[in-house]
């Protein structure tokens, strides 16, 4: 196994991965606090960084059905939400591509 390749977030503000304190996305990024994950509380950011993904399933969620691929810390491979690859609803269609970070599996660092 080769060394693991750990990318930076620059900002004021810095989402990481609670379990091992790795970077996994900016403030900046956010487009949504209103939603809901497995553990309580989520945001919805453009891009996350130092992620691995899982495979692709369809779930049931609060706003219908998806497709969806969950997100782990590429350093711990703790679960950390999951990525909205399809939405099969009109108006869910914005989420296609971007990430779900639950609050619990996440420490803010203010820089």
């Amino acid at each position: 196994m080769g060394r693991l390749f750990v990318e930076s977030v620059s900002g004021k503000k810095i989402f990481k991965c609670k379990s091992c304190k790795v970077d996994s996305a900016s403030h900046e990024d956010i487009v949504s606090k209103q939603f809901q994950g497995r553990f309580g509380r989520a945001y919805l950011f453009k891009n996350a960084v130092n992620i691995s993904l899982g495979p692709t399933e369809e779930r049931h969620l609060l706003s219908g059905l998806h497709i969806v691929k969950d997100i782990f810390c590429s350093s711990c491979q703790q679960i950390l939400g999951w990525r909205y690859e399809k939405a099969y609803e009109e108006s869910e269609k914005y989420k296609e591509g971007l990430y779900i970070l639950e609050r619990e599996r996440m420490l803010k660092d203010d820089r």
